[in-house]
Formats: C-alpha cells, structure tokens, sequence
C-alpha cells in the first residue's frame, strides 16, 4: 500500500508592537509601560485559544509551527519614544532573519493594535511592516488581526495579504479574532504552499473619523453596519470583510474609516468592500455618542439628583484606554466642591489617577494614616492643576496592572472647627509634603479617590475588589473612561458621558488636527459616497 506523503506544515512568524497613542496628549510612551514577551513559548501563552480545551483552538496549534520573536503591549498611552521603537524594530527585523535562515517562514502574522504612533512618524505600522518585509521577503504570506480602532494605510495594506480587526465595540471579541485572522492566514499560506494563489483584496477608505464613544456596537448605526458583516463573509469567494473606524485622537493621515475584504474571487471581494463602504457612508450623519452627554457639572448635578445607584459618569477627555493622561483634575476639583458629598450625604469615588508620589505617600503612612497630598496634574496639568487634598488610607495594594495603588478618603474640616482650621491642608500641601492630621479638627468626607503608580484602567470587578472596592458600592462613580466596559456598565444603574477637557477629547474639532485628509467629517459639512474606481486592490503574485 502507497502511503501518501503528508503535507508540510507552514513555518508561521509572529511579532508586533501593539498600543494606541494618542498624539494630542503631553504623555510619552515608554518601554516600562509595555508587558514584553520574547520566544515562541512566551509568545504562544499569549493566545488563550491555544491554552484552553477548544477542539478549534488545538487545531490551530498543530496546523503549523510557530516561530515567537517578540512582542510588546501596552495600555493606550501617548506617542511611543522613537529610541524604543527603533530598538525594537531592529530585535523583531534580527530575529525573524535568524529565523529565516535557519529554516525559511512560510508566513508571519503581524499582531498589533493597529493605532501606534511613535515620535517623528506618520505610519508607524506601516514603517515596521516595510522593514519586516525587507528580512522576510516579498513571498512570505502576512496576516493581521487589529482593533477596530486602528488605521488602515495604504503601505499597511499593500505590505499584509490578509488584514482583519474586531467586529465589536466593546471589543468582546478580542482573542476570537486574533484566532480567526491566525486561521486564516495558516490556511491561506498552507494553499500558496500547495501552488494555490494569495487572497485577493480590496480596501475602500471613508473620510470619517469618529470617537469610539460614538461608533459602539451597542447602538446604532454600527450595531447594524457591523452586523450586515457575517452576511458578506458567507458569499462565494468572500473570506473575511472588516470595517475599521480609525484612532481620532492622532492627527495623521492615515487616519480615517476602512474597509478591507479579501477571497478568492476579486470581483466578490470589491463588491462585498463597496457595500459596506457605502453603507458607513449612508450613515455618515447618524452616529451619535453611546451614553447621554454634557459638562461634568451638568452630569454630576443629574447624578447627585438622582434616585437611580450607583449612578456613573464617564471622565471622557481623559480616558487612559484611549491615550488619556490619566492625571488631569478637571472632576476631582469639581467633586471636592459639592457640599453634598463634603458632608458624606452622596459617597462618591474617583477612579484612578496616576501620581506615583502621592502612592508612595500613602503606603509610607500606611492604612489608617493620615496626611495631606497634591494629586493629579503631573503629566497633564491644564487647569485646575495639582490639587491639594488631607485624607486617610484606607487600603493598599500592589499589582503589575496598577502597580502601587492606594484608595484615599477625603478629609474634611470637622464642622465645629471648620472656622479654625481654614486651609490647613491646602497649605501643608502645597509646601509639598504629607503630614499627621489632628483627628480632632478632620471628619471624613463621602469622597473616596484611587491613586496608582501607573496609568491604569479600572475596567473590571476583579481590580475594583483588590482594593476592597464595590463596582455598586457608591452613590456616585467617576471613571477616568469612554464607553462603559462589560462590568462596569453591568454595575452601572445609570450612566453619563461628561465631555470633558484633555488628550482624548470628545470634540475633535477643537482639538486642532491639521494633518488629516479633507475633507472628512465631523470637520467637513459634507464627503463623496464611495466609488469603484476608489478601490485599492491587491493579490501579489507567489514566487
């Protein structure tokens, strides 16, 4: 009996850089602010589809060999320090050569967010791209899978044969893509290793660039543009169809709507692209913000006013998921003025701000001491600034997401020696230092306020309660956020988006982008409807 020759695995390459930045905010991105993986072993723990028990996930794992070189990921933050970028630009281009010459990569998937900006560069995953395919070469097949907030350029789409991203907002389906976007590009690189053809593709770009607040699944318009995409994959000779909003808070050209397909009949493929740009077209004046909106002083009068608990708002302007600093005071100073929680008749808490000296100040007292802090305003300091605060600790912790953090409840004056102790904390604070409160003269106040050693997100359940914190358990939440994620908006029994000043700012136009194509909406009155001569194709020919 004549055995059949079993078929060779593809040699699969994986690395990326993966961080949105932000390039209105006075943060700079560094290599301390990214979780680093190195190798294959580290690299594939990365990826829960090949950990867990899911017979598709274990199929994937034995379909190729994969190479891990590296790969870096960071909460979103500011532009990304040119030095870490070009040091880790030559460790990725080093490593996959030596991978290569020991035994040539058949394919390379390239994971990344999508939304990177690094100093002095328009395109920064473009510009990694093109020197990754300068040690690789022009045959190995590439694929990549991103947020659906990243950008689509066009040395970016010429550069990947296969480009996905998420298809929801919240991005509940994070790791299913990666794990669609790498099953694609195995089998897409199995078939050119067979003598079968790359992908055809096609990219359709729309001047829209909206804010993610804006363009959540949740709601329509996207909850419907989104879901017409599980239609369209199921053509004949359609693979995959993807629909990127764009990073607004980077002022580049790049950034902009795009919708990518890609399979094996080009006609389909510049269909399939074509309605769905044309259906983000149509839409173009419909996108509304996912929560209602106004000032942080107006969302925090309706908070207060209301029955409804807990009642959160979202500190927009300053969201660190989206590059916010993660310092600005502009509602602390605002919430340390409402007598109603002054007096402790409305529990408020304020989550997070990083200041690493206010932290270190607070572990140095310990839980239960007291003192006087300056917090916030550090790294973005546009008005109120630094705010000067006495306050007790009333917990510690210490974790890789937040490094130190401690959660502080606002001291008060007592109300019979309000007259007496006047600003006592504001002076010894601003002078700089933390020092012992007379418990007699201070009463505390219903504002709790969680400050980290690192830009942090309090995203979930699980870092609210390793503080000995409730997601439910206040009046009134402050949240340095967009949209609500998963838990937070099952916490929330009302919610509002507070426009509020800084890096990520809600209004664009005021921001000031002046690198942007025109025209484009919101900038523009109005755009030209997508057109078939407006189509960027590809389909490399395999060597």
């Amino acid at each position: 009996m004549t055995r059949r020759p079993r078929t060779r695995r593809p040699r699969i390459g994986i690395a990326g850089i993966a961080i949105e930045s932000s390039t209105f905010t006075p943060y700079r991105s560094s290599a301390a602010d990214f979780e680093v993986r190195r190798g294959t072993e580290a690299i594939l723990d990365r990826y829960p589809f090949f950990a867990g028990d899911s017979p598709t996930g274990q199929a994937l794992r034995e379909a190729a060999d994969y190479v891990g070189v590296f790969h870096a990921r960071a909460l979103p933050g500011g532009q990304l320090m040119r030095e870490v970028y070009e040091g880790w630009t030559q460790e990725i281009c080093e490593g996959l050569a030596a991978a290569h010459a020991e035994q040539p990569l058949n394919g390379f998937f390239f994971d990344i967010h999508g939304a990177m900006s690094v100093e002095g560069l328009v395109d920064a995953e473009g510009d990694l791209i093109c020197a990754i395919r300068a040690v690789i070469g022009p045959d190995v097949v590439v694929g990549t899978a991103m947020d659906l907030h990243g950008n689509v350029s066009e040395t970016l789409f010429d550069a990947c044969d296969l480009l996905t991203c998420y298809r929801h907002a919240p991005h509940i389906d994070a790791w299913e893509t990666r794990e669609r976007g790498l099953r694609d590009l195995v089998d897409a690189t199995t078939a050119v290793m067979a003598g079968g053809p790359l992908p055809r593709k096609a990219l359709v770009h729309v001047p829209v660039l909206l804010p993610g607040e804006k363009t959540s699944t949740r709601i329509e318009p996207a909850k419907s543009i989104y879901g017409r995409i599980p239609a369209l994959t199921e053509r004949a000779g359609v693979t995959d169809v993807s629909y990127w909003v764009g990073f607004a808070w980077a002022d580049q050209p790049r950034c902009k709507a795009a919708i990518v397909a890609f399979g094996s009949d080009a006609d389909a493929v510049d269909t399939a692209a074509l309605e769905l740009a044309t259906s983000v077209w149509e839409a173009r004046h419909d996108f509304e913000f996912v929560a209602p909106t106004g000032s942080f002083a107006d969302c925090l009068d309706q908070a207060i006013a209301s029955e409804k608990r807990p009642f959160w708002i979202s500190d927009s302007g300053d969201n660190p998921g989206a590059g916010g600093a993660d310092d600005t005071t502009y509602c602390l100073a605002q919430l340390l003025e409402r007598e109603e929680i002054r007096s402790a008749q409305v529990s408020a808490l304020m989550v997070s701000l990083v200041d690493p000296a206010s932290t270190d100040a607070a572990w140095e007292l310990g839980v239960g001491g007291r003192g006087a802090f300056v917090v916030g305003g550090r790294i973005d300091a546009r008005e109120p600034g630094p705010v000067p605060l006495r306050a007790e600790v009333v917990a510690l912790d210490d974790s890789p997401a937040t490094g130190r953090a401690a959660v502080l409840r606002v001291l008060v004056p007592s109300t019979d020696t309000a007259d007496r102790t006047g600003r006592g904390a504001e002076t010894a604070a601003e002078a700089g230092g933390t020092v012992s409160s007379d418990a007699d003269t201070q009463q505390l106040s219903g504002l709790t306020v969680v400050v980290t050693a690192r830009r942090s997100q309090f995203a979930t359940t699980g870092m609210f309660e390793r503080l000995g914190l409730s997601m439910t358990g206040f009046d009134v939440v402050t949240v340095k956020m967009g949209y609500l994620e998963p838990d937070q908006y099952e916490a929330a029994a009302d919610w509002l988006l507070a426009l509020t000043p800084g890096g990520v700012d809600q209004d664009l136009v005021r921001l000031g982008h002046s690198r942007i194509d025109r025209p484009m909406i919101p900038f523009d009155a109005e755009i030209p409807a997508p057109q078939a001569a407006g189509i960027r194709r590809g389909a490399r020919v395999a060597g």
